[in-house]
């Protein structure tokens, strides 16, 4: 019975701590008051507008800051009314209140861009999305806002205390990012795409160097690379090169010095600033507590505890990359615009070009051409260049996403006994010839 007070009791004094939050009764202090002590009537109706906020009566301390705008026009706190009105829906939250913050904070950027409020209003829209920003499986534009929110903060205004905080959540952002597309990059590795695989691997390596998982990226990529043949070794031994050099505590260092040992390369000393960031890393790594481990796969927010604490973010945002296995686009012709490996654009002075240049469509670019009797010719000789006939010395085909599949014996046996067609069963003996006398049928 006691147990069961006690708790009846604990429950009844949250609602009633609930009632009075929503009632606006508990104060929550505004980080940005106005402490010049004086009577104006425009200061009057900035400190009641404050007092409204700081008890979650925000229509009422919009209306009130609306009245400041458009009645003191010339007012010294216009700047600090306009931010307030931002604040105000920012602590309301919620879609809606979120929005109309970040189109405040928008505005009094463009109109008090000097003022030291305004890196602070920049780190607001920032904070916005990022606290919109979903797992890694899902979708990522809200982590892509934030990144572009953040990063422009660090831009516009680089000597703001709030470059360092920014700087932190610009690496948290691209752990999820980062995290995302090796998580593709793996579902192509599993599938057996490992053009696209090495692709995706091999840029979130290059792109996100502090992504807490970049050893194994490029561990995988270098198994793809593998796997794609003999003519990208040297991409896996890069691979594996940088996971000896630039991730000397990964697991897989051990591995990929005897990988280059086998394939005869040289293996790269370990970089001691980064043997240095990730002993940083490791002692400063937080662990995930009780409700974290037990509410974490049910939040709707991503974990962000494996991002780094050391290191400068990426700045140029996430740039996709090309897979090897696509040929380098060709230098065109002088005043030859080139757009691809084999498409260029050019401005073509003799009308008769089309009748006596050979077709380009039947000996493209880096194969070479075949002639009507089957004898192989040049590449210059067959309307390209020398450097196309020495790319089409390789034999071996460049890797394709797309698997053949090999037809099962099963399938093989089926067709050979299904019953051929009565025109088929017909045996040639039954055929007459045109030299076979034909019988003449029985007068009746």
């Amino acid at each position: 019975m006691i147990i069961r007070s006690i708790h009846c009791f604990t429950v009844a004094l949250g609602a009633v701590a609930v009632l009075v939050s929503s009632c606006g009764l508990k104060r929550h202090p505004y980080e940005n008051p106005i402490t010049k002590n004086t009577q104006q009537p425009d200061k009057v109706l900035f400190d009641k507008a404050v007092h409204d906020i700081e008890h979650s009566r925000f229509e009422i301390a919009r209306l009130t800051l609306n009245t400041l705008i458009n009645t003191y026009d010339t007012s010294e706190y216009l700047a600090k009314a306009k931010l307030a009105i931002a604040d105000s829906w920012y602590r309301e939250g919620g879609a809606h209140g979120l929005a109309q913050a970040e189109a405040e904070y928008k505005d009094f950027i463009l109109f008090y861009p000097q003022m030291e409020e305004a890196a602070e209003a920049q780190e607001k829209v920032c904070d916005i999305h990022f606290k919109q920003m979903e797992k890694a499986d899902r979708d990522s534009t809200q982590a892509r806002r934030a990144e572009d929110e953040c990063r422009q903060l660090v831009l516009q205004f680089p000597n703001s205390k709030f470059v360092p905080q920014a700087q932190q959540r610009l690496r948290e952002i691209q752990e999820m990012l980062a995290l995302s597309e090796y998580m593709v990059g793996m579902m192509y590795h599993k599938k057996g795409s490992f053009p696209a695989a090495s692709n995706r691997l091999q840029t979130v390596a290059d792109q996100f160097p502090l992504f807490s998982q970049a050893d194994d990226a490029l561990w995988n990529a270098a198994d793809a690379y593998q796997r794609m043949g003999d003519r990208f070794e040297n991409q896996e031994a890069d691979a594996y090169a940088r996971i000896v050099k630039d991730y000397p505590l990964s697991s897989h260092a051990g591995e990929a010095k005897a990988k280059l040992q086998a394939m005869n390369r040289s293996v790269p000393a370990a970089d001691p600033a980064a043997l240095a960031r990730m002993q940083y890393e490791l002692e400063n790594r937080s662990k995930a507590g009780i409700p974290s481990r037990v509410f974490g796969p049910f939040s709707q927010h991503p974990d962000v505890r494996m991002a780094a604490k050391a290191g400068a973010p990426n700045m140029e945002g996430l740039k996709p990359g090309i897979p090897v296995s696509v040929p380098n686009p060709g230098v065109g012709a002088p005043g030859t615009t080139t757009v691809g490996a084999e498409v260029s654009a050019a401005v073509v002075s003799d009308t008769s070009a089309l009748d006596k240049n050979p077709d380009a469509r039947a000996n493209p670019p880096g194969q070479t051409a075949v002639t009507a009797a089957g004898t192989p010719v040049s590449g210059t000789a067959a309307g390209g260049n020398a450097a196309d006939a020495t790319a089409a010395a390789a034999t071996q085909p460049l890797p394709t996403n797309h698997i053949v599949k090999q037809k099962s014996k099963k399938a093989k046996k089926d067709k050979k006994q299904q019953p051929a067609s009565p025109a088929d069963a017909t045996p040639a003996a039954a055929t007459p010839d045109a030299n076979t006398p034909v019988a003449a049928p029985p007068q009746p």
